[in-house]
């Protein structure tokens, strides 16, 4: 039998999403604690991996269990068995051909930045941070020079292990709330580091550094030492997976809530 579970996460703790041989992983929890409710050593596969310090809103998973139990143990059970950090949100039988990963027809990911001048002290952790003033409207004009189809060498990290840098990149947004700017992306699938590069980019057009053009011409240029810096961990959630509705994954699987201080 196939399951499928609904995930959140808060990332600080863990050093990312995929299994490490010392532990510490947001796997390595999932996997031991569905392993106590299915009395078996359980694996499991995600829809998106995620680093060290990244959050997720709706992280989707699956894994192949003999264990008969009701959908309520693979949520209530399996929450009782994990840290604080992470919960099971909703569990679904799917069937044998559903693959979290590879029946996935697009991602999002939202990025969360406090714009002020005194850094986060409650959501420490949870959201990215910049000190200087920020004009949201440039980086909005910014935001749609990469929208569509593109080679996002530009925006990739040199580790990225990607067959190829040539993604479509369905959303670009910006907006603002109060102190707080709201990025989301959506795309078929990210290069490593991506969506982190891309916000970079856009602050160094926000701060005035570049005109919104200049993203463009990054992107065009396909060189990763001409864009800003990798920004920080920490603000960046998994924001969702869609699929098909032939999968009947009715619950969950497109959860984009708003995430604010």
């Amino acid at each position: 039998m196939r399951i499928a579970l609904g995930l959140e996460y808060e990332g600080a703790g863990f050093c990312g999403w995929q299994s490490q041989a010392g532990g510490g992983a947001v796997q390595d929890a999932v996997e031991a604690a569905i392993s106590r409710v299915a009395d078996a050593a359980t694996r499991v596969v995600c829809a998106g991996r995620t680093d060290a310090g990244v959050h997720a809103l709706a992280q989707v998973v699956h894994f192949d269990t003999t264990a008969v139990r009701p959908d309520s143990a693979w949520v209530r059970g399996v929450n009782a068995h994990l840290p604080a950090a992470v919960a099971v949100r909703w569990a679904q039988p799917v069937a044998d051909e559903f693959h979290a990963r590879f029946s996935a027809r697009g991602r999002r990911y939202r990025y969360i930045l406090l714009n002020r001048p005194e850094r986060p002290g409650l959501m420490a952790g949870r959201v990215g941070w910049f000190h200087r003033p920020l004009e949201a409207d440039a980086m909005r004009e910014a935001a749609g020079f990469m929208l569509g189809e593109h080679d996002f060498s530009a925006f990739r990290a040199a580790e990225c292990q990607a067959k190829s840098p040539i993604k479509t990149l369905r959303r670009a947004d910006v907006a603002r709330h109060g102190d707080v700017l709201v990025f989301d992306f959506e795309a078929g699938a990210f290069l490593h580091h991506m969506v982190r590069n891309i916000v970079g980019a856009l602050v160094y057009v926000g701060k005035g550094t570049h005109p919104p053009a200049w993203v463009g011409e990054v992107l065009a240029g396909r060189n990763r030492a001409r864009a800003a810096p990798t920004f920080e961990a920490c603000g960046l959630y998994f924001a969702g997976v869609d699929y098909d509705p032939v999968w009947r994954l009715t619950v969950g699987a497109g959860d984009t809530a708003l995430v604010l201080p």
